[in-house]
C-alpha cells in the first residue's frame, strides 16, 4: 500500500488503522524531518515530493502497491490561513493527483482512493475539486468525500466545524471502507 500525505492529519491516522488490518504501508512525505514518525506508526518512510514526476514513478514502482491513497493536501497549520493556501491547494488537487495517477499507472492498476471535501467551494477552488474528482473517477478510483474534521490536531479542536462534519478519528477508521467498496464516491459525514 502506498500512501501518499502519510504525515498528515489524516495520514498519521491511516497508517497504524492499515498496519493493524495487516497492511504493509509505505508512506510519502515530503519532509525528511517526519521519516521516523512515520517510522514510529509502522509505515515504510519514503521522502518525495508530488511535483518530481521521476522521483514519484521511482518511489511508487519500488512500492509495488496493490493500492495508492491520496492524502495530499498544501494547507496551513493555522485555519486562519487557509485563503492564503488556495492556489496551493489546487494545484496539488489538480497537477499533484496526475502526477501521482501516472505513477500508479506504472505499476498497473492499483485500487488508487483520494481525498475530497463533502462541502461546496467557490470559485477556482470548486473548478480544482471538479477537476480532481474527475481524473479519479475516469481512472476508476474512489473519491472520499470527507466532512470537514473536528477532533486533535485538526483546525476544530474544541469545537464544532458547519456542518458536514466528521470527527477525525472516525472519519479514519471509515476511510478503510474504500479498500473494498463497490461504490465510486463515498461521502463520510456524521450522521
Amino acid at each position: 500500500m502506498f500512501l501518499a500525505g502519510a504525515s498528515g492529519v489524516m495520514g498519521a491516522r491511516l497508517i497504524p488503522l492499515l498496519v493493524a488490518e495487516g497492511h504493509e504501508v509505505v508512506g510519502m512525505t515530503r519532509s525528511a524531518s517526519k521519516v521516523e514518525a512515520l517510522r514510529l506508526l509502522g509505515a515504510a518512510p519514503v521522502v518525495c515530493d508530488v511535483y518530481d514526476r521521476r522521483a514519484l514513478r521511482h518511489a511508487v514502482v519500488e512500492a509495488q502497491p496493490q493500492v495508492v491513497i491520496h492524502q495530499l493536501t498544501d494547507l496551513p497549520d493555522e485555519r486562519a490561513k487557509l485563503s492564503e493556501y488556495g492556489r496551493a491547494n489546487a494545484r496539488i488537487r489538480q497537477e499533484g493527483t496526475k502526477n501521482l495517477l501516472a505513477a500508479a499507472r506504472a505499476v498497473g492498476h492499483p485500487r488508487f482512493i483520494a481525498q475530497s471535501i463533502a462541502w461546496t467551494l467557490s470559485g477556482g477552488g470548486a473548478a480544482a475539486v471538479a477537476e480532481f474528482e474527475q481524473l479519479v473517477l475516469d481512472a476508476d478510483g474512489v473519491v472520499v468525500r470527507y466532512g470537514q474534521w473536528y477532533g486533535p490536531g485538526t483546525y476544530y479542536e474544541t469545537d464544532l466545524p458547519p456542518p458536514p462534519r466528521i470527527h477525525i478519528d472516525r472519519a479514519a477508521a471509515r476511510t478503510l471502507e474504500a479498500l473494498t467498496t463497490l461504490e465510486s464516491v463515498l461521502t463520510l459525514v456524521d450522521a
